[in-house]
């Protein structure tokens, strides 16, 4: 069976928005040895035992690989998008609106998906989302958050084999 290719397909500002929003969760989690005890960084790995001193024990095994991961797909989103983000300087160009297609290998895809969702998962600290009822969707500072869920749900309709 031959991989399946996603095709995705951006506006050149939207592209050059994304490329931004990754490249500062990439220095977020990069900086992990100075954010320690940063809630987002806690909502990445957050705990996996209820016992205090069990969940520091699997946090201490686990957190370096898990977040080595999230750098390494953030370079994978980042190395997908170089080109589609390019932008012209003038602000009126019509370039900025002109859709560009990002053709993803699975592993590309999965690495897209694994990156969208941890950037929602660090807005969603950072907006004070915990549960449905924070969300106000007509709130524009939400905006962000909206959007790469519209995105990450595309994604993974996108992969879906029975679509």
């Amino acid at each position: 069976m031959t991989p399946r290719i996603i095709a995705m397909e951006l506006a050149r500002l939207e592209a050059a928005h994304l490329s931004g929003l990754v490249t500062q969760f990439a220095e977020l989690v990069e900086a992990t040895d100075t954010s320690s005890g940063d809630p987002a960084i806690d909502r990445l790995v957050p705990d996996a035992y209820a016992d205090h001193d069990a969940a520091r024990e699997f946090r201490d095994l686990t957190e370096h690989d898990l977040l080595a991961r999230r750098r390494d797909d953030a370079a994978i989103v980042l190395a997908t998008l170089r080109t589609a983000a390019v932008i012209p300087d003038d602000p009126d160009d019509p370039a900025l609106m002109e859709t560009v297609e990002i053709d993803l290998e699975p592993e590309a895809a999965h690495a897209w998906l694994r990156t969208l969702a941890a950037i929602r998962l660090v807005l969603a600290t950072r907006l004070g989302i915990s549960a449905p009822e924070d969300h106000i969707p007509d709130d524009p500072r939400f905006g962000i958050y909206d959007w790469l869920g519209y995105r990450l749900d595309g994604l993974v309709t996108a992969m879906d084999p029975d679509a």
